[in-house]
């Protein structure tokens, strides 16, 4: 990997310019979840202690480069002046000014880029006068890095640049599970439909030695194997392009684990009345709604074989009990593997956070990734321009 990090960079009296992701969930005003606040402290604290001034930049919600006051990053202020310790300068206009006026040990927040339309649509105009604002450029929000935006693209490639230390983490971590991974090489990719994620399981098929597929998904592939799967969610129109992953897998040597036995129910709710069959006798009126104990003992024994894991998804519909089971289960396998030093694992999409935090392993796992759409691309194989326009 050719980026550099902030122990590369001179930032003593230098106005540093940090992409951040601060897009946290409000609610009356308040923030109710400050893990993506918390995570960028380490940045923020480093680079004040080397000397520099650091400017943060990021965007709230969608205003779709209009001015909408209830999507001012205004209301983000207090959570981030918890997080640092420190008063925060907040700046809604005449930035030369504020950032001029900043002293030794100060950070200044900028209002929600995505306010001018030049945020999103790339603007070099736009970079340009945010690249008059600083002298160094440091990219700590892995999570916007697919968007090819003025903050997270066209500015990395105005100032000196690097990355931060929480894109530093998550670029190592994602380089050590698909870059150049100690092998053999498991992917779980679950979720409702195969056919929001075509792209990550034909990348995968030739990445991984065994690829675990789980969730609504795994009916479509069942389906496309000749199985009933009665009234379960299922794509039967892609069966045939199930059929085709499935044949690019076997020419690349890629193993398909798909459920062995899975639990069934004739209705989706909290405590409905389930039964363990093998996955061939899905009764007609009933739906797969997770993966049974077969299933999970076998993938047990995959990911003891292993030396890599990554994780997108859950293994079956993991928000209502007992359907969470399998999930659960197997999140637990791999992160004891994980605390033994058996196994890196890697984990990543807004499900499988949830998931893994509802098992209680989140902290477990060698690194667990808040960036959604990022970290889907990543494993699909795309380049992610935030990421190029560093390496550049």
């Amino acid at each position: 990997m050719s980026w550099k990090t902030l122990d590369d960079m001179d930032l003593k009296g230098q106005r540093v310019l940090v992409r951040v992701d601060i897009n946290v969930p409000v609610e009356d005003g308040r923030v109710t979840d400050t893990t993506r606040i918390d995570r960028i402290v380490p940045t923020v604290k480093d680079i004040q202690a080397a000397g520099g001034l650091p400017i943060l930049l990021a965007h709230f919600d969608r205003p779709k480069g209009r001015v909408v006051p209830e999507m001012s990053l205004r209301q983000i202020v207090p959570a981030l002046e918890a997080a640092l310790g420190q008063d925060v300068i907040f700046l809604d206009g005449k930035y030369g000014e504020g950032v001029a006026a900043m002293g030794d040990g100060d950070v200044a927040l900028l209002e929600n880029l995505r306010f001018n339309p030049g945020e999103e649509s790339n603007d070099a105009g736009f970079a340009q006068r945010l690249a008059s604002l600083g002298d160094v450029y440091v990219n700590d929000a892995f999570s916007a890095a697919h968007r090819a935006h003025a903050s997270t693209e066209a500015l990395a490639r105005l100032l000196p640049a690097c990355a931060g230390r929480l894109m530093a983490e998550e670029l190592t971590a994602l380089d050590k599970a698909l870059g150049t991974p100690d092998r053999p090489v498991v992917a779980v990719v679950g979720g409702a439909k195969v056919s929001t994620k075509l792209d990550l399981l034909s990348n995968l098929v030739e990445k991984v030695d065994v690829l675990v597929i789980g969730g609504g998904m795994a009916n479509t592939f069942l389906a496309a194997s000749g199985i009933d799967v009665g009234k379960s969610l299922c794509e039967h129109d892609l069966a045939q392009t199930a059929r085709d992953i499935a044949q690019k897998a076997a020419d690349t040597g890629c193993e398909i684990l798909l459920p062995r036995d899975v639990v069934v129910a004739r209705e989706f709710k909290a405590g409905a009345a389930s039964e363990v069959v093998k996955a061939e006798d899905c009764p007609a009126d009933a739906m797969i709604l997770d993966a049974g104990p077969d299933s999970v003992a076998h993938i047990r024994m995959v990911l003891e074989r292993a030396k890599t894991l990554v994780w997108n998804g859950p293994l079956g519909a993991f928000e209502i009990a007992p359907f969470d089971a399998a999930t659960t289960a197997a999140a637990q396998a791999a992160a004891e593997l994980t605390r033994d030093g058996k196994l890196v694992s890697v984990a990543g999409g807004g499900d499988t956070v949830a998931a893994l935090n509802k098992a209680g392993v989140a902290g477990d796992f060698t690194y667990v990734s808040t960036a959604g759409g990022a970290f889907l691309e990543w494993m699909e194989g795309k380049t992610l321009p935030g990421v190029a326009a560093l390496e550049d």
